[in-house]
């Protein structure tokens, strides 16, 4: 093997110092109090705090009539973003149901300055600013500490944060709520009215915490339409930290009435390591020198043959021991390759590390290069390259120590012929499931739950047939009746439908085919029931060094409406309005090209442009932030040629995920995990067929920037 690129390698190292930055433990940085807004803060102002890198927190709480659920995300050390569900009891407005008004809107706040000896720290926020405008607001805020035990905070508002005993305007702001929601506002951003709001916090120790308030929020909307009395602007709070960073607040606000409030928060950095519990692997076996030139047993086509066999055998038992497969296993006197499969290790450097150390232990001492091919859906991933004796010098030493001596190529052509013996193969598996419906204001929440059965035939590795059934136990998905007019084809809107009929219902049901049609290129073509309400084709190319954080691909797509039973028929792609009467086609093939970019610190960023299943065009953004135990928080958004008056309520498709892997609550290794999407609301305008397999995520996870920043678990 040559030297070592000093480019790659300070790429690698690069790499390593991520993966130390995500692995280690969380950071001393106190996790701060978020107030009633879901915003770090006091109990309704903000403060210029911010939470640890990375920390995820959840809110809920009441003041008087108003009930607020927030999610959290601190983007990064000074990027904060929060996502925020309302729910105003006895809130007389045309918009309300029942009485209660609801509403969806999202903060963004960043941190200009840290704090220093002198310098207060100091932030500047945006408050449902793509909301209806409710609880619009803007601030400029300071917060110092003065004593380890005594914080002030003092600032500026706009909107809401400005409505109480202002003391100077600035333009003109718009007061009209806002119908649809959903578009940015910055019409209204530090315009108008502007008061001065201020507060302290006190912590007589680590877990009691005492909090005062000047609030510059007068709660007109609230007065207005909900009976809200504003005697006071001294709001006075406690707050209680368990052991586990949950928090319980208590408050007594504007003079007459009673608050609390709910905290629960986690750092993904550091929150469940995957696979901490497992057995350790198998040792490196160091070789006897004189034996490193024995090439005796190659020396003849019948011998190297035979312990060709005889070595791929006992590959194939001690890999299972490690829960690892052999796909394919090529042997020569200095040289070996193995085409590996890996089911179960969520850090594919453990994978490529455990399978290392076995062959150290199985093959004949001669050889001295291992090349190790990762496989996915038979598709080889890339060709990891390492010297036997590296392995045998470095396995006390850190990890990074063998990653610079290893390399990582391309594995185009390179893998060894697969073992056909053992296809075909078939698994099963019961789990339970659980789908939901959020966000409908004739029922917040709604959730089914049951059982899925499902099944997956690999004729090939490269040819896999599998589909699930599901039957649900209890539930009431089955009661969703709103019906809103769409002035698309109903592509998402008729879900409830599906939610009423399809109990069992198929979820899938296809065959999919992958490949390598040539260097840096992997294919897939997908046939059958695709997803809940379409079947059809679905065929997709995509192009990926496997050096570079960028990669390309382009899908297309033909689809037919499945039957709203959720079994084997299919619907014509005609689709009647239940408001207008007015018939939609849905066309038949969509599609999008789409860019990739990964850029370090684990954030990944993706643009999808196409056609969209209601034939319309755009453009979807995605952003994710990504960490080495498999934890993921990003965030999308969806623009096409479809107005905002004709999307709907929203105006646009955006939203939230959130992924979660198995094996934080196992705590052993799994390469499961748990995404939930947190729509605004799901409408026609901006809808992708949900396909299942697609390659990015595949293909990434076998190349450099991957493989590199999960290699400190190597010898896991």
């Amino acid at each position: 093997m040559g030297p070592v690129n000093p480019r790659r390698q300070a790429r690698i190292l690069a790499s390593i110092a991520t993966l130390a930055a995500f692995s280690g433990a969380s950071s001393a940085q106190e996790f701060p109090s978020f107030n009633s807004y879901g915003s770090p803060g006091l109990i309704d102002m903000p403060s210029a705090e911010v939470a640890p890198d990375a920390t995820i927190a959840l809110t809920y709480g009441r003041i008087h009539d108003s009930n607020r659920l927030s999610l959290i995300f601190q983007m990064t050390p000074r990027l904060i973003g929060t996502f925020r569900y309302s729910g105003i009891q006895n809130f007389d407005n045309r918009d309300s149901v029942d009485g209660v008004f609801y509403d969806r809107s999202f903060d963004l706040r960043y941190q200009i300055l840290t704090e220093g000896e002198i310098r207060p720290a100091v932030a500047i926020g945006l408050q449902d600013f793509i909301g209806t405008g409710i609880y619009s607001g803007e601030y400029l805020v300071a917060t110092k500490t003065v004593t380890p035990q005594l914080k002030l905070t003092a600032g500026l508002g706009w909107g809401r944060l400005g409505s109480y005993n202002s003391v100077a305007t600035l333009g003109t702001r718009p007061v009209e709520t806002l119908g649809e929601g959903g578009l940015p506002t910055p019409d209204r951003w530090f315009r108008g009215d502007m008061a001065i709001f201020a507060g302290m916090s006190y912590a007589l120790n680590d877990r009691l915490n005492f909090t005062l308030e000047y609030s510059s929020d007068d709660y007109e909307r609230e007065a207005e339409f909900g009976g809200f009395d504003h005697s006071s602007p001294f709001n006075f709070g406690v707050d209680y930290r368990f052991k586990n960073n949950t928090q319980l607040s208590l408050y007594y606000a504007y003079g007459n009435t009673i608050g609390a409030q709910v905290t629960v928060s986690l750092n993904p950095k550091s929150t469940g390591v995957p696979g901490g519990n497992e057995s350790a692997g198998v040792p490196v076996k160091p070789r006897e020198p004189a034996d490193i030139q024995d090439l005796g047993w190659a020396s003849t086509p019948a011998g190297l043959a035979a312990v060709e066999d005889n070595t791929a055998q006992r590959l194939v038992t001690s890999l299972e021991k490690e829960k690892l497969e052999v796909e394919g296993f090529d042997l020569q006197g200095r040289s070996a390759t193995l085409k590996l499969r890996n089911p179960i290790y969520g850090a594919p450097a453990q994978a490529i590390g455990r399978a290392a150390r076995v062959m150290t232990r199985v093959l004949p001492a001669s050889v001295e290069q291992f090349t190790i091919i990762p496989s996915e859906n038979g598709m080889p991933m890339s060709a990891v390259t390492m010297r036997r004796s590296d392995l045998e010098a470095l396995e006390n030493d850190a990890a990074v120590e063998m990653l610079a001596r290893t390399t990582i190529t391309d594995a185009f052509g390179r893998a060894p012929a697969v073992d056909m013996s053992q296809y075909p193969k078939f698994t099963w598996s019961l789990t339970p499931y659980y789908a939901y419906s959020a966000f409908d204001p004739q029922d917040p929440l709604r959730i089914d739950v049951g059982a899925r059965l499902s099944g997956e035939l690999e004729v090939t590795p490269n040819m896999v047939l599998s589909g699930s059934i599901k039957k649900k136990v209890l539930g009431n998905l089955d009661t969703i009746t709103r019906i809103d007019e769409s002035k698309l084809p109903r592509v998402r809107t008729n879900y409830s439908y599906y939610a009423r009929e399809g109990d069992p219902q198929i979820d899938r049901l296809t065959l999919d085919l992958y490949a390598r049609p040539g260097p840096d290129l992997y294919g897939r073509l997908s046939m059958g029931y695709l997803e809940q309400m379409y079947a059809g084709v679905s065929g997709e190319l995509l192009w990926k060094p496997v050096d570079s954080r960028f990669a390309l691909g382009a899908e297309l797509n033909y689809v037919r409406r499945r039957d709203y039973d959720g079994m084997l028929g299919l619907l014509s792609n005609t689709t009647v309005d239940p408001v207008s009467g007015v018939e939609r086609d849905i066309p038949d093939v969509n599609g999008h090209v789409s860019a990739y970019y990964a850029f370090g610190n684990g954030f990944h960023g993706q643009v999808d442009m196409g056609r969209y299943l209601a034939g319309d065009y755009g453009a979807t953004v995605t952003v994710e932030r990504q960490f080495t135990n498999g934890w993921r928080v990003g965030a999308f958004a969806t623009f096409t040629d479809v107005s905002g008056d004709d999307f709907g309520e929203g105006s646009f498709d955006k939203g939230i995920t959130l992924t979660i892997p198995l094996s934080i609550g196992l705590g052993t290794p799994s390469r499961k995990t748990q995404t939930e999407t947190i729509r605004t609301i799901q409408r026609d305008g901006g809808a992708r067929l949900n396909v299942s397999n697609r390659l990015y995520e595949q293909v990434r996870t076998w190349h450099e920037p991957d493989v590199a920043n999960t290699w400190g678990r190597f010898w896991r």
